[in-house]
């Protein structure tokens, strides 16, 4: 996936605005960002992180902390943060393909792996450079406080009976909201085939459109992760059914998980950090070296705990190993529930 000046083969594979600082190197010796005189990369001292969604959801939370850990312990001067929105952060991703300063981070994670299946899109994650994989969160099934769904059990039978009667919002089309809202499905009898016709799913771009539309009674259910929705659960104006990893939530550890309701079923919602393809060994190890000190600091440890997420650290080599497994096994899910041929 990494695409080095050596020309190395893909490997593997989920701001325009502020300028970044001049590296010290630059101003010193000439040198081209990025790297040093001796060939060695040279200290990161501003970075542009960009959320490729909307202001409100998972992406946008995660870059914001990321550019609050790297400021506020110092790690660079400067990391403003950019909204691209649009399509399962597809459109974010492709602006990511036109970047040209090496020093970009950009979020992505599971919900981008489906959608650049689900939309086909001519930008993808294997032609960018995988930096790291920071966090796991489990997800949540909620409903009004008022619905008359009680377990998710009455959820998903009511989808069987009623089909597009019943409406569920998620995250974009073809991400892990949607792929988990096909898998109660299958797991309930429908066939794969019949999952797209039955299932009335309505993407949103970020936890303020999805909450919105739950209080607002356009949509009896929503999927997204336990940090989006922990709030709104927790202060009576939504109900938990059930959350999706195989333990009880931190952030909401009364709500049963799936498989506490019968049904064997867990998956998580990951996300991480990629950067422009094209750079080179040692803007990429750049990065991975900051994205590990970020990972390391107190700020960020905070951050995490925090919002109620699940370290999930891995960089480099090994997180490009993961991206190619996570994308097979999305192309697979994908089919086996009808989303895409």
């Amino acid at each position: 996936m990494h695409r080095s000046t050596r020309t190395s083969a893909i490997v593997r594979i989920g701001l325009a605005g502020a300028a970044a600082l001049a590296l010290a190197a630059c101003s010193s010796n000439g040198g081209a960002p990025g790297a040093s005189g001796d060939g060695e990369a040279a200290a990161i001292q501003a970075v542009n992180v960009i959320a490729p969604a909307d202001p409100g959801g998972g992406w946008d939370q995660t870059a914001r902390a990321v550019s609050a850990a790297l400021t506020e312990d110092g790690l660079v001067g400067q990391a403003p943060v950019e909204n691209i929105g649009g399509a399962g952060g597809t459109v974010g991703l492709a602006s990511l393909a036109t970047e040209t300063d090496a020093n970009t981070l950009m979020v992505m994670g599971s919900v981008m792996v489906g959608a650049v299946e689900t939309n086909a899109s001519d930008s993808r994650i294997e032609d960018m450079t995988p930096i790291a994989k920071l966090t796991e969160e489990p997800l949540v099934v909620v409903v009004p406080a008022d619905s008359e769904f009680q377990s998710l059990q009455d959820l998903v039978d009511a989808v069987v009976e009623q089909g597009q009667g019943v409406t569920i919002t998620g995250g974009s089309a073809g991400g892990i909201d949607h792929i988990l809202a096909g898998l109660l499905l299958t797991n309930a009898g429908v066939d794969a085939a019949e999952v797209p016709s039955t299932l009335n799913y309505v993407p949103n771009s970020g936890g303020g459109e999805a909450l919105t539309m739950l209080l607002g009674g356009t949509v009896q259910a929503g999927i997204s992760g336990v940090g989006e929705f922990s709030e709104s659960v927790l202060s009576g104006d939504l109900r938990a059914l059930a959350v999706s990893s195989a333990e009880p939530a931190a952030a909401l550890p009364d709500v049963p998980t799936i498989q506490d309701e019968g049904i064997d079923l867990a998956v998580t919602n990951w996300r991480g950090v990629i950067a422009p393809g094209g750079i080179s060994d040692e803007e990429r190890q750049a990065l991975i070296d900051l994205v590990t000190e970020l990972h390391d600091s107190e700020a960020w440890t905070a951050q995490v705990e925090e919002k109620g997420w699940t370290d999930a650290f891995v960089a480099g080599d090994e997180f490009d190993a993961f991206l190619t497994d996570e994308i097979a096994t999305t192309q697979e899910t994908l089919r086996t529930i009808g989303l895409i041929e």
